[in-house]
Parts: structure tokens; C-alpha cells; sequence
């Protein structure tokens, strides 16, 4: 069949979404497909970065109680999270269409330098408002360095292998988010918090020039001044709606109530903020930073829910399972080795699925397979005490991360396979928009569920005494007061933080189960042999 023939085939299941007439991909040029040798040279240049983005990762979420109760306000722990998300949120959508634009070495290297300076800036911060300043720094430096990385590899590598190069690279980010935690402890122990972020700046800085050399693809040439194709309406609307929305629920119920101004202006400046995006990229924009009609394929719109869904449940759990072993009086050092399991499970699951989808060249059933083991494993740790054999919880953490891990590489090959080729990195900008947005939501909901029924607990438990608001507020503020209270009192504080913790996990099981209906929704697409997809 001729590339005409080809061009005029009629779309189906097996074809992609918004394939262009024949001449429109004259000035698209597809790199040539590297040996498996280069390939290994140049994404593993690039892995370094996605390695230190996933480390950063469960430092924080094991460092957060440490880090909150330096300040004296455990309310920290929620924006040391939320304020890396937000500006994570913000700016990964962006990447695909400007990295089209001004090439993937150059967003790589923009990244690499922001991650480093916000690393820095959060292990010499002595305020609150610096250490967060340092987070929203680095979240745009994260962001870039997660998603650029996946928008080389589609690049360079064919469909029907694309799940086991994802695999591979994801085989590196659950490395770091497996060590992350067990360095983040050590360090917090033996150096202080500090430099678990200081250690990675000259790491980061090694990173950068690797990718400087290593990584040349091709860009889009065109007529038009690289400046002038750059959707700023777009980028500006989209980012004041992914700020605005996640600011408000952050604060709301966490640091003022829902009816307070602050969150009402956020929530309702989003919705506008949304409507004006939608409107610049359907009718304005000539190079939309996301196209408005991807979004309304049904497996590009099954992929991304499933994706915000399932990462919500994800990083739910990733920022109060340390909370619960702490709880169980573990040291920071061993909460964080107890996350092992999950980044072990998530390599694992990552380059299993993609091996089937090599194999098979189908991704529906294995999606939902993935997504019934999520499901179980959120519902086994709803059944997590204090007094629960250490075993279990590496079940189902384990199985768990496997789960997360599968999703996303099928959820990855099941977008890029329903679209054409040129289109694929602003349609993993999108997931990758979602899945920001989903951890945030995740860990806010988890937060808000949290703060609120401990709340309730603690003054039930404590409200008769004298000194009630004290203690509670000392509660709520720090971990380690649990240790410091009348031994009268601990197991009913303690039973209170499980009471709480118990309410965040059923929370987290209900999204993991919106997250499977989702995928249920996703089509079967061809996946090719070839870059060219014929």
C-alpha cells in the first residue's frame, strides 16, 4: 500500500485520531530509528533526570512530618506536597507543543537547571514561605523532566515496543522512588533534612549536560518565527485554570474553611479560566497547546480519567502510608523503606505490561486486569491497624504498585496509538496534565479527610480537659507530640490517628474504583512495528 493509499484510508479503531492529509507532515521530519546501543545512550542520559525527579518524590513524602514539625505546623505537610504539584501541574502541559517547538534537548535542560534551583533553594530555606518557593521551583523543573523524557522515547521507538522502553525508564523512576524514601530517612537522621536536598544538586547538574549532548531530535521546521508559534493565550488561561483550581482546594478545609473568599474566587476564576482555554484552542489558536478535539476521542478521554482517577489513590496513599507507620512508631528511615515494595511493584508491573503488549500487540484486557489488582490492593490497605503483621502491607503495596505501573503504560500506548504521530507529545502533555492535576487532588482530598477527622476524634477523645485545645493543637501540628502525651492518653490519640488514616484509605478506594470504570471505556488500536505506523 502507498503512503497516499495509506493517507486515504478511512479511520476506524485501527487507525489514528486526527491523521492529517498527505502533505500536511512535509515539514514533520521522523528521526531515523536508532540502534538499540544509541537508544540506551540516549535515553539513559535522559533517565538519569527521571531517576532524581522520582527520588525527590518519596524524599518529601517521607520527609514531609519531619520537615513540618521543624517548622512547628504539621499544615505544612500538605503544601510541601501541593505546591511541587501545582506548579508541576501547571507547566507539564506545556512541554509537549513547546518542545515541539524549540526542541527536546532544550526543554531537558531547562528542566534539569529549575529542579536543581528549587532543590537548592528548599535545602537553605529557614521560612515556610521559602521552603514552599523552592517546591513551586522544582515542580517545574519535575514536570519537565518526567514528561520530556516520554515525549523522546515515542520519538525514537516504535509502538509494539513502546511499553517495553516505557517499562525500562520506568524500571528508573520506581529506583528512585524505592530509594528515595530509605535516603531520605537515612539522611534526616544522620545529616538533617536538609540534604536530601543539597545531595542532588550536583547530581542534577551532571544530568544536564548529558542531555545537552546526547539528545538531538529533529524539530518541525516552519516559516513562522518559533515566538510567534508558541499559543501564549492558551498557556497563559491553561495554567491560571490548573493554579487557580488547585489552590482552592488545597486551601479549602485545610487552612480556611470552604466559604472562605480565597477559595471561592479560586474555584469559580478556574471555571472561567477553563472556559476562555477552550475557547482559544478550538477557535483561536494555530498550534494549540492541547487540541480541544483530541480530548474528545473516547480512548484519549478514557486514558487521561483513568490516569487522574488512579493517580489520585496513588499518591493518596504514597503521602500517609509514612504517616501510618509512623504512627506505628517507626523512625522516618523505616516508613520510608516500607514504600519499597510500591516502587519495586511499579517497575515491575511498567516493563510487564509492556512485554505482553510486545507480544500481543493488544492492551484492552491487560488494562483491565490492572485495573481490578488496584482496586483490590486499595481495599486490602482499608483493612490496615496498628497491629497488622509487617508482611501484609508489602502484599499489598506490592500489588499496588504493579497495578499503578501497568496502568500507565497502557494508558501511554493507548493514547499515542489513537492519534497520529505528530500529535502525540500534546497528547501526553495531556495525560500528564491530568495525572498532575490527579495527584494533587489526591493528596489534597487525602489531607482535607485527614486534618478534618482527626479533628473530630481528638476533641471526642480529649475535649472533657482543661488543656484540650492545647494538646489538640499540638496534635494536629506534630507527630512526635503522640510520644510526648500523658501515658493515660497515647492509645486513645493513637487510636484516633487510625480512625483518620482509615478514613483516607476508603476515600482512596472510592477513586481507585472511578479510575477502573474509566478504563473500561478505552478502544483497541493497532500498535505498529514501524515509527512510520504502516
Amino acid at each position: 500500500m502507498s503512503a497516499d493509499d495509506t493517507a486515504r484510508e478511512p479511520a476506524s479503531e485501527q487507525t489514528p485520531l486526527l491523521r492529517d492529509a498527505p502533505d500536511a507532515n512535509e515539514n514533520t521530519p521522523l528521526p531515523q530509528e536508532p540502534s538499540t546501543k544509541e537508544l540506551i545512550w540516549i535515553l539513559g542520559s535522559i533517565w538519569l533526570g527521571v531517576f532524581l525527579a522520582a527520588l525527590d518524590t518519596t524524599i518529601v513524602a517521607t520527609l514531609s512530618a519531619p520537615i513540618s514539625s521543624s517548622f512547628n505546623s504539621f499544615s505544612l505537610l500538605s503544601w510541601l506536597a501541593t505546591s511541587y504539584l501545582i506548579s508541576n501541574a501547571a507547566c507539564q502541559p506545556l512541554s509537549g507543543r513547546l518542545t515541539d517547538i524549540y526542541s527536546r534537548r532544550w526543554g531537558l535542560v531547562f528542566s534539569n537547571i529549575f529542579f536543581a534551583l528549587g532543590n537548592l533553594i528548599c535545602g537553605l530555606a529557614r521560612a515556610q514561605w521559602v521552603i514552599i518557593l523552592g517546591r513551586v521551583v522544582a515542580g517545574v523543573g519535575g514536570g519537565g523532566l518526567t514528561a520530556i523524557s516520554t515525549f523522546v522515547t515515542s520519538d525514537l521507538v516504535p509502538l509494539r515496543k513502546r511499553g517495553i522502553w516505557q517499562g525500562i525508564g520506568n524500571i528508573c523512576y520506581g529506583a528512585g522512588m524505592g530509594l528515595g524514601g530509605v535516603f531520605g530517612g537515612w539522611i534526616n537522621d544522620t545529616l538533617g533534612w536538609r540534604w536530601a536536598f543539597l545531595l542532588q544538586v550536583p547530581f542534577l547538574i551532571i544530568s544536564c549536560v548529558l542531555v545537552a549532548i546526547k539528545v538531538d531530535i529533529p524539530v518541525k521546521e516552519s516559516d513562522t518565527a518559533r515566538i510567534k508559534r508558541v499559543d501564549f493565550l492558551g498557556a497563559i488561561t491553561l495554567v491560571l485554570t490548573l493554579v487557580t483550581l488547585l489552590l482552592g482546594l488545597n486551601t479549602g478545609g485545610n487552612q480556611v474553611p470552604w466559604t472562605h473568599p480565597l477559595v471561592l474566587t479560586s474555584l469559580v476564576s478556574s471555571v472561567v479560566s477553563l472556559g476562555l482555554f477552550i475557547y482559544v484552542e478550538a477557535m483561536v489558536a494555530s498550534e494549540p497547546v492541547i487540541p480541544v478535539r483530541l480530548l474528545l476521542d473516547r480512548t484519549v478521554a478514557a486514558a487521561c480519567l483513568t490516569n487522574w482517577f488512579g493517580t489520585m489513590a496513588v499518591f493518596g496513599l504514597l503521602f500517609y502510608l509514612p504517616v501510618y507507620f509512623q504512627v506505628q512508631g517507626l523512625s522516618a528511615t523505616a516508613a520510608g523503606a516500607r514504600l519499597i515494595p510500591q516502587a519495586i511493584g511499579t517497575s515491575i508491573g511498567s516493563l510487564g505490561s509492556g512485554l505482553i503488549m510486545r507480544a500481543s500487540g493488544r492492551y484492552a484486557f491487560l488494562n483491565y486486569v490492572a485495573m481490578a489488582i488496584q482496586v483490590l490492593s486499595a481495599g486490602l490497605i482499608c483493612t490496615l491497624n496498628l497491629y497488622t503483621p509487617v508482611g501484609l502491607p508489602f502484599l499489598y503495596f506490592f500489588m499496588g504498585g504493579a497495578s499503578y505501573g501497568s496502568m500507565l503504560t497502557i494508558t501511554l500506548v493507548a493514547l499515542i496509538s489513537s492519534v497520529d504521530h505528530q500529535h502525540h507529545a500534546v497528547v501526553t502533555s495531556a495525560s500528564y496534565a491530568f495525572r498532575s492535576t490527579g495527584s494533587t487532588i489526591g493528596i489534597t482530598v487525602a489531607s482535607a479527610v485527614f486534618q478534618n477527622t482527626l479533628k473530630l476524634r481528638l476533641w471526642s477523645r480529649l475535649g472533657e480537659r482543661e488543656d484540650a485545645k492545647e494538646l489538640i493543637g499540638r496534635l494536629r501540628d506534630s507527630l512526635d507530640e503522640i510520644w510526648k502525651m500523658p501515658a493515660g492518653l497515647t492509645p486513645g490519640v493513637l487510636d484516633a490517628y487510625m480512625d483518620s488514616l482509615r478514613a483516607v484509605f476508603v476515600t482512596l478506594l472510592g477513586l481507585a474504583v472511578l479510575g477502573a470504570l474509566a478504563s473500561l471505556a478505552m478502544r483497541e488500536h493497532k500498535l505498529h512495528n514501524n515509527l512510520a505506523r504502516r
